[in-house]
């Protein structure tokens, strides 16, 4: 159809991998902000609490909100803050898939229930300082509003979402209260004492960070959770793979990118255009929402040879982080996670195998593999 097609409900979508890239990286292209958002028609849509409440959070700020917002943080997952973390991670995926093992006696077990939804919140969780007991709380929160982010939410899925997006406001201000109470070497701790100095607004500080705590927590869990459960779901459907990295196991980044190429967590992502431009020779006016399909432009055969084959010893770039300012901050973590389940997993299941079809959650923009049965052969 082209490399950029008309929306029947308006703007346009890009498809081919060459336009997504450049658009990414463009300054000229802009994320939908809540200046946007309050100005399009579709109230409904655009101005319920969820959506304002995204338009206030890094992914969708512009310079130079987001480089105030962003400057402050520097390099979050650096390597020496990867390498403190590593051993808990390491521990923690042990952990996981010693339950997982222990319910593969009795028969099937669903890896994404016991691994692939519990490690990323678990990680995130014991970064930020956060109670174990809450993790199964936020992690129900944030796959309920993640529904504000897709395409077309239903309006029940916009009040499930602003339900969930009013308890995070309520949860993560109880715990900025508790850390200007009592801080300590925490993220949020140290987001305060940053925000303090910049902002002398205390209510603007706090703001700040509550948007930086929900960023952290949206992006990290349904993301990464998502690559996880994928890439075990990929590997076990192609065993001959699977036993190639296994005596290979130096290959696991590759078989991570081929993973975040083949199925990335995120099949759309919005642009704005900033002035009036043409695209592929199609005229797009300011304020006109460009949808880039990444889904479609990570199976580009003109930038893939065989798109629609998992591959892990492709060595090929992907969009699955993003792009220029709003590139993923966390994409070392995530790697970092993936590379622990799967190391950890050819070690101690090279037996498992697909035990049933997966279930997928009815999404187009944030993918979600709800249920991956597994059982040992």
């Amino acid at each position: 159809m082209g490399e950029v097609v008309p929306a029947p409900w308006g703007g346009h979508l890009a498809t081919s991998y060459r336009l997504c890239h450049r658009v990414l990286r463009s300054r000229d292209w802009l994320v939908p902000d809540t200046s946007w958002r309050t100005g399009q028609s579709d109230a409904a849509r655009w101005s319920t609490p969820a959506s304002r409440q995204m338009g206030g959070t890094m992914p969708m700020l512009n310079p130079p909100h987001h480089t105030q917002m962003r400057r402050p943080l520097g390099n979050v997952f650096d390597r020496a803050s990867l390498e403190d973390m590593r051993h808990a991670v390491e521990k923690n995926t042990e952990r996981l898939l010693g339950d997982l093992t222990e319910q593969l006696r009795d028969g099937s077990a669903d890896f994404c229930a016991l691994v692939g939804d519990e490690l990323p919140v678990i990680t995130i969780g014991e970064w930020l300082g956060l109670p174990s007991a809450d993790y199964p709380l936020l992690r129900s929160l944030t796959h309920d509003q993640v529904h504000t982010q897709e395409l077309f939410p239903s309006p029940s899925q916009l009040a499930v979402s602003d339900a969930a997006t009013h308890r995070l406001r309520e949860y993560f201000t109880g715990l900025i209260r508790e850390r200007r109470k009592s801080p300590g070497d925490d993220p949020v701790s140290s987001w305060i004492r940053t925000w303090d100095v910049l902002e002398a607004d205390r209510d603007a500080a706090d703001e700040a960070v509550f948007s930086l705590a929900l960023f952290m927590v949206l992006a990290a869990l349904e993301t990464t959770s998502h690559l996880l459960t994928s890439m075990v779901w990929l590997l076990l459907e192609h065993p001959r793979q699977l036993d190639w990295l296994r005596v290979h196991p130096e290959r696991i980044p590759g078989a991570i990118d081929e993973t975040l190429r083949y199925d990335a967590p995120i099949h759309m992502i919005s642009r704005v255009a900033a002035e009036d431009t043409e695209l592929a020779g199609v005229d797009v006016r300011k304020g006109e929402m460009v949808q880039l399909m990444v889904g479609a432009a990570h199976h580009d055969p003109a930038q893939y040879a065989d798109p629609d084959v998992f591959d892990i010893r492709r060595k090929a770039p992907h969009l699955s982080f993003g792009g220029g300012i709003h590139y993923c901050l966390g994409n070392a973590l995530a790697r970092m996670e993936a590379t622990c389940v799967l190391s950890s997993l050819l070690r101690r299941l090279p037996c498992l195998r697909i035990a049933g079809d997966p279930v997928w959650a009815p999404r187009v923009a944030f993918r979600r593999l709800m249920e991956l049965p597994v059982v040992q052969a």
